[in-house]
């Protein structure tokens, strides 16, 4: 059975970018560019596990679709569709060969007026079959919200037909006869355009980290840290992969995006910091408006009983005792009280730790070897154990110190 001090002076996925074969969406080419972007990747996963796994993305969505091509008949009224010898060979309305007078005026705004209107005909044709084949793939080829999160951020031609795929949307759905294909047809309309807004304040996001130099990027995760989800960092991470023809940009947004881990980091890590001080000092407040010494000392056992005693509340006291002795103005019996007050703290913490991990420091710091054989022996002795104000007593057993002196060298 070991006698143990209460208190001792040396207490102290990857994300992968999307390349569905129907749209032709490419991979990276760059082995360095790749690896750039990976190496975020892996940090993106960290981040989600502390929560905590990306402007103008130049991949292109819709590089599988079809180009529309002009019906070898002309549409009727379309002016475009007659040969030019027609013309020139056919009367005018005054009786003249139109080859020996030139158009009027009118024809002329006539003709340029059914050429634009047969144009946006078959511009609206165009972008119906597009709308059409991209439902088919956000519903049945890549029909998960993760899958839109990607396509929409590889994409090119998304804010040309945004307005357009929802408007189909709801076409599509106002005329289905089936119930249920109505339904999925206004499910997605609605989900993919909660997803749209997200990636479009992404993209906000996005160019204000890029306009803004690596070392004041700490200031806008300060302003704005409810912003970098672990969605926008995909996002990020997405648009840096469909760069896959510019391996420079793709290496400047994976820069990018550790530059925001490591100040996202940072902030968490000085906010956490903060918010313990500021809960430790409403502790000592608490413990120092006790009525007695003994009832500020049950307090400091309560909290420990409850695992709420941490090394904040431990630190400030040091700092108060160290204060209050540091200076003649306050009396002898403050700096003593504060002195038991800090000491009962630092035993209560140290009893937090396991008792293999309180031995084996109680053994390291004897400095004579005989002392510290018999101290050893004593700990392998088996006997009650008990808690004194000032001694406690312990003992183990070799094999869970032997695993105890793995941990502390590992």
């Amino acid at each position: 059975m070991a006698a143990m001090p209460a208190t001792s002076s040396a207490a102290s996925t990857p994300c992968q970018a999307p390349s569905p074969a129907g749209l032709g969406l490419p991979l990276l080419s760059s082995p360095g560019a790749r690896a750039g972007t990976l190496a975020f990747g892996r940090r993106i996963l960290r981040l989600r596990l502390r929560g905590a796994a990306a402007a103008a993305p130049t991949g292109h969505l819709f590089l599988g679709f079809p180009k529309p091509q002009r019906s070898s008949i002309a549409a009727a009224g379309d002016v475009t569709a007659v040969s030019d010898d027609y013309v020139k060979s056919s009367p005018s309305s005054s009786g003249y060969p139109n080859g020996s007078m030139g158009s009027s005026s009118h024809e002329d705004n006539q003709s340029e007026r059914v050429a634009k209107m047969n144009q946006k005909s078959r511009d609206s044709n165009k972008m119906i079959k597009i709308c059409d084949k991209l439902i088919g793939v956000f519903m049945v080829d890549k029909p998960t919200p993760t899958d839109w999160r990607k396509l929409l951020a590889f994409s090119r031609e998304w804010d040309n037909i945004r307005p357009h795929f929802f408007k189909r949307c709801q076409e599509r759905a106002d005329a289905e006869p089936n119930p249920e294909m109505k339904h999925k047809l206004l499910r997605l309309g609605r989900k993919l355009k909660e997803i749209d807004e997200d990636v479009e304040r992404h993209n906000e996001l996005l160019e204000v980290v890029k306009s803004t130099p690596s070392d004041k990027i700490g200031a806008i995760v300060a302003k704005r840290r409810k912003d970098f989800t672990v969605e926008f960092f995909n996002h990020l991470y997405y648009v840096a992969e469909s760069y896959h023809d510019e391996p420079e940009k793709q290496t400047e947004l994976a820069k990018l995006g550790n530059d925001c881990v490591d100040a996202l980091q940072a902030h968490d890590d000085t906010t956490g910091s903060l918010d313990a001080l500021n809960a430790a000092e409403l502790k000592l407040k608490d413990i120092l408006n006790s009525p007695s010494v003994d009832a500020a000392c049950r307090k400091i056992d309560d909290l420990a009983e409850k695992k709420e005693l941490d090394s904040a509340l431990v630190l400030m006291l040091s700092k108060a005792w160290s204060a209050a002795k540091g200076t003649d103005i306050t009396k002898s019996e403050a700096k003593d009280i504060m002195f038991h007050l800090y000491m009962t703290a630092v035993a209560n913490l140290q009893r937090q730790m396991p008792k293999d991990i309180r031995i084996l420091k109680h053994l390291i710091m004897i400095e004579d070897p005989e002392e510290r054989l018999s101290a050893l022996n004593d700990a392998f002795t088996p006997g009650p154990e008990l808690q004194g104000d000032n001694v406690d007593t312990l003992y183990t057993g070799i094999a869970h110190v032997g695993k105890s002196y793995c941990r502390c060298i590992l």
